[in-house]
């Protein structure tokens, strides 16, 4: 069963090569951290603030391309975490109800997730593993 999730905290170090977003569980207390990449992070944090850009860069292009095709994204979802990487998927509802889970990195689906107000789940195996594992 998946469990629902918010992105609480995002830290941007300019001198490190990665960054941290962390996850918490909206029903409990659970939460736990991803290392991601500097550009995820920069886009997760602009899309965050709402700023703009002239022109579209990864994640814009993924939700013109969701909105232009017809679909929704209904969900981000962790569903795995192995040797220390996370697994997710971008829930995609098409236009003929049809819903469709395409592989993604969690910074990418988290960054794209932001910018259309897509819920964020975990799985409660990979919560669980998450919150035992040194990361």
């Amino acid at each position: 069963m998946a469990v629902q999730m918010e992105l609480s905290r995002i830290l941007i170090r300019e001198l490190n090569d990665f960054q941290l977003i962390e996850l918490r569980e909206l029903a409990g207390e659970r939460s736990f951290p991803i290392v991601i990449g500097m550009a995820e992070a920069q886009a997760i944090e602009r899309r965050l603030k709402g700023i703009e850009i002239k022109r579209p860069l990864t994640h814009e292009l993924m939700a013109s391309l969701i909105n232009e095709m017809r679909g929704t994204l209904e969900s981000v979802t962790i569903i795995d975490l192995s040797e220390h990487t996370f697994f997710a998927t971008l829930d995609i509802r098409k236009d003929d109800g049809e819903l469709i889970h395409l592989d993604s990195r969690p910074s990418d689906a988290i960054a794209l997730g932001v910018g259309l107000d897509a819920p964020i789940f975990v799985e409660d195996h990979v919560l669980d593993e998450a919150m035992s594992e040194e990361i």
